[in-house]
């Protein structure tokens, strides 16, 4: 498998994703609408990167993770639901960071940094129920060093896969963690995945995306896409796969930058196709620890933990909205 190391004091092996430490996560959503969001709450002002590869990104504060900004660090990432809607959640964890005097201190008022990406859920359940400032909140709230709850959760509530021929033969996908330590680095993948495209085991087979036209089976999305001659109209039917990754190894802005642009690597080995212009693809890399680490080492720890996330997501999926969970799928 994909997280098989080498034998040796140094060996890579999966770990829980709050092994990591340095974070909380927590998760609030509405399950009858079919969105949500999910916080990840940074111990202390963290170090962090961002890859957008998607060509329909809904993101906030992103412009302060540029390496040319002048912020070092944020205190949150948020992953929502609700399309652009859905950007004003983040006021809500900001609320919950101010109540407890966390932020960056301006020396007037300290103001609490909280970078926030959506994905596209609004033709899973209700088009008019989004995320709000208030549901963030309360995912603040639920926030803890518990391990996550996977699958129609938090962001991952209204998440599906396999679109390109439009929500009916789509699949139902959410949210899934992995994460891995080689030696003393640690490394780990959280994701909601909102693909257009297929989503592919380790020995590149098909495992979950575009229905076959009877719904009982697996079409191949790339097979349609390369089928088709012609544009196939209006894409923009739910999509945008969002993932964080968090190390406990100490790095600057840059290197994560760069860090989250190698995890789009797991995005392209799970995911087919991806980054296309109607996906939102985004990739936040934080570092919440100190140890000292190589900056290749860490970027293919999270290419690899990214891609076992995604198989998670949908592994712990269930069938709900009229969209078919991998487990109930037959084969």
């Amino acid at each position: 498998g994909r997280a098989e190391g080498v034998k040796g004091r140094d060996m890579m092996r999966e770990i829980g994703i709050m092994e990591v430490g340095g974070f909380q996560v927590g998760h609030a959503q509405d399950l009858e609408a079919a969105t949500g969001c999910t916080v990840i709450l940074c111990d202390r002002m963290s170090s962090a990167g961002l890859d957008v590869r998607g060509g329909g990104p809904a993101s906030r504060e992103s412009q302060i993770l540029a390496p040319v900004a002048a912020a070092q660090g944020i205190n949150a990432v948020l992953l929502s639901g609700g399309s652009a809607f859905g950007l004003d959640a983040a006021g809500g964890v900001q609320r919950y960071l101010e109540e407890r005097g966390i932020g960056f201190d301006t020396g007037v008022a300290k103001v609490p940094l909280v970078s926030q990406s959506c994905l596209f859920d609004l033709g899973v359940g209700s088009k008019e129920v989004r995320p709000t400032a208030d549901m963030a909140y309360q995912a603040c709230e639920n926030a803890s060093r518990s391990a996550p709850a996977l699958g129609n959760v938090g962001a991952g509530t209204g998440c599906s896969i396999g679109k390109y021929r439009g929500i009916d033969r789509a699949m139902k996908s959410g949210f899934g963690t992995f994460a891995l330590q080689s030696g003393p680095v640690k490394v780990g993948a959280l994701v909601a995945v909102n693909a257009l495209g297929d989503v592919y085991s380790p020995d590149g087979k098909v495992v979950a995306g575009l229905l076959d036209k009877k719904k009982s089976g697996l079409s191949c999305t790339l097979d349609e896409l390369f089928s088709d001659a012609s544009p196939t109209g209006n894409l923009f039917t739910g999509n945008t796969t969002l993932g964080v990754i968090v190390t406990n190894a100490q790095f600057s802005k840059t290197p994560l930058t760069k860090i989250s642009g190698m995890a789009h690597n797991g995005y392209a080995r799970a995911i087919r196709p991806v980054h296309t212009t109607a996906d939102g693809d985004s990739i936040y890399a934080l570092s919440v620890g100190s140890v000292p680490g190589d900056i290749n080492l860490v970027g293919a720890l999270a290419a690899q933990a990214m891609d076992m996330a995604i198989l998670r997501a949908v592994q712990t999926a269930k069938s709900a909205y009229g969209l078919i969970g991998l487990s109930d799928l037959s084969h």
